[in-house]
């Protein structure tokens, strides 16, 4: 997963100061979880990591619906990019289950009922399917709807 993250932050690092930001948040993301451990010893001992790690997915989700989603929609309307949106509106509700998923295992944290480690493993495992899901549709609406319009805003700059 994290390899998939530093190939996005390579192709796109200094396209926009908000997606390169967001894209260290994702790096910042993948390696809390890397560090929870995998077996129900290892995840025993990290319950101070799983708080950090929540904290760093909640930000992240958040800033790409509050953000990140919101800006790269202006865009494609600015340049009326009919293309682009529809793919949005195609990708958006799987984007939003995938959210909705991830708030709903902070949830379950936050409320201590993380503590069956076999069960929490099993979840980790599921996130970390669907936010690498996630990862490969924010990287397909940030090259449809952001890259495509890159050379058209230098020529208006």
């Amino acid at each position: 997963m994290l390899e998939s993250c530093q190939n996005a932050q390579e192709r796109w690092g200094g396209v926009h100061k908000l997606i390169d930001r967001w894209l260290q948040e994702r790096q910042k993301l993948v390696e809390a979880f890397d560090t929870l451990g995998e077996t129900p010893e290892a995840l025993a001992g990290n319950r101070k990591k799983l708080k950090e790690f929540c904290g760093v997915l909640v930000d992240y989700v958040s800033a790409g619906h509050f953000e990140i989603y919101e800006q790269l929609i202006a865009e494609a309307k600015a340049f009326d990019d009919e293309r682009g949106l529809e793919l949005a509106d195609t990708l958006f509700p799987r984007i939003d289950l995938i959210t909705r998923f991830a708030l709903d295992f902070n949830d379950h944290c936050d409320k201590g009922d993380c503590s069956s480690a076999p069960d929490l493993i099993s979840k980790l495992k599921e996130l970390g399917s669907r936010l690498h899901e996630r990862f490969e549709l924010e990287d397909c609406l940030i090259e449809v709807l952001h890259n495509a319009h890159k050379e058209e805003a230098a020529v208006q700059a």
